[in-house]
C-alpha cells in the first residue's frame, strides 16, 4: 500500500518524538503522549472516543470510556448520545486539539467538572473550578432537608431566612433560593475567590437579589437570626488528607477539605457560635463525614442539651448529616 508524503513525515515525526536519545526507544505510554492523532485514521468522532479511551486507560482513569465521551461531547457542545448517533462525523482542527488537550489533562487525574467548567447539583448547573470544590452528590442531602423543614414548619410564614455557611460555589445557597422563591439566603466565605464564583452563579440562576454574600468567618458576619442553619465545612481529618485521591488532593482547594486533626474543628465552632444566630425552634443541617456520626451527635448535644438530635444517612447508607433542632 502506498502511503502519501504527509502520511510519511507524520511517521517521522512520531518515530522521532518516540526516541529518546539516551534510553532508545521510550514506552509506549510515552510514545501515546506525544503522538497528536492516528496518522492514518480521519479525525472522526469514532476514532476520537477510541483514542481518548485508549489514552485515559493507559493512564490508569478509573472511567475512561465515560470520561472520554464527557470531554468529547463538552469539546463538541452535544449531547453524549449524539456521539454514537454521529460516530463518523469528523472533527475541525481545533476541535481535535481541545479534545487532546483536555484528555491529557484528565490522564493528569485533573477533574473532569473543572476541565469542562461545570457540574450539576440537585438538578441545576453549576460553574466550578479549582477556587471550590466541586458539588458531591451526598451534599443534596442539606438541601432535601431543608425544604422539608420549610414545607412542614413554614418558618416566617413563608419567608424564611437561610444562611449557608462555608457557602463554596453557592450550590446550597443557590439551590435553596432557586426553590424557595419567598426565602431570604445568606452565604458566607472566608475565601474572596469561592464568593467570586458563588456570585456568578447566582446570577447565572437569577437568584443574585435574593442571595447576599458575607465574607467572614462561618457566621460572624450574618447580619440577623435566622430559622435555618446549612453547612457543609471542611470535615476530612488533617492525617487522611494524604490518603485521598489525586483527583481530590492534587487539584481541590485543602483548605475547603481540612477539618483540623478529628476534622471536627469547624463543625465545634459553628456550634459554639450558632445557637445566637437562631431564631426561636431553628434548625441546624451540618454534613458530616460517615465516620463522624456519633461524636458529631455528642457534640450537638453537648452545645443543645435540650435540642433535639437526628443522624440521617446518604444513599449509599453512610453517616451524612445530622440535625439539631433547638
Amino acid at each position: 500500500m502506498r502511503t502519501t508524503n504527509r502520511e510519511r513525515t507524520d511517521m517521522r515525526t512520531t518515530n522521532r518524538e518516540c526516541t529518546d536519545p539516551q534510553k532508545g526507544v521510550r514506552t509506549r505510554s510515552a510514545c501515546v503522549r506525544t503522538t497528536n492523532r492516528p496518522t492514518t485514521a480521519k479525525n472522526s468522532v469514532g476514532s476520537a472516543l477510541a483514542h481518548g479511551f485508549a489514552y485515559l486507560a493507559e493512564a490508569g482513569i478509573p472511567s475512561p470510556r465515560l470520561d472520554a465521551e464527557v470531554l468529547l461531547a463538552h469539546v463538541l457542545q452535544w449531547n453524549r448520545a449524539r456521539l454514537y448517533a454521529r460516530p463518523e462525523f469528523e472533527l475541525s482542527e481545533p476541535q481535535w486539539a481541545a479534545f487532546l488537550n483536555a484528555v491529557q489533562r484528565r490522564s493528569r487525574h485533573e477533574p473532569v467538572p473543572y476541565i469542562v467548567g461545570h457540574r450539576e447539583f440537585y438538578g441545576l448547573d453549576f460553574l466550578v473550578d479549582r477556587r471550590v470544590l466541586i458539588p458531591r452528590p451526598e451534599t443534596e442531602l442539606l438541601v432535601v432537608k431543608a425544604l422539608e423543614i420549610n414545607a412542614r414548619q413554614q418558618p416566617g410564614k413563608g419567608r424564611p431566612l437561610l444562611v449557608d455557611v462555608g457557602t463554596g460555589s453557592g450550590i446550597l445557597a443557590v439551590s435553596l433560593a432557586v426553590n424557595l422563591p419567598g426565602a431570604t439566603v445568606y452565604a458566607t466565605d472566608t475565601s474572596p475567590d469561592a464568593l467570586a464564583v458563588a456570585a456568578a452563579n447566582a446570577a447565572r440562576h437569577g437568584v443574585d437579589g435574593r442571595v447576599h454574600l458575607l465574607r467572614g468567618d462561618l457566621l460572624q458576619p450574618l447580619p440577623e437570626r435566622v430559622h435555618i442553619i446549612v453547612a457543609n465545612l471542611p470535615y476530612i481529618p488533617s492525617g487522611r488528607l494524604p490518603t485521598l485521591d489525586p483527583d481530590v488532593v492534587e487539584y481541590e482547594p485543602l483548605g475547603a477539605l481540612d477539618g483540623g486533626p478529628d476534622g471536627l474543628q469547624p463543625i465545634r465552632h459553628l456550634l459554639a457560635q450558632a445557637g445566637e444566630r437562631l431564631l426561636p425552634e431553628g434548625t441546624i443541617l451540618l454534613e458530616i463525614d460517615a465516620e463522624q456520626g456519633p461524636h458529631s451527635m455528642e457534640l450537638a448535644r453537648r452545645h443543645y442539651p435540650q435540642a433535639q438530635v437526628e443522624l440521617y444517612p446518604d444513599d449509599a447508607g453512610l453517616d451524612r448529616m445530622i440535625r439539631i433542632r433547638t
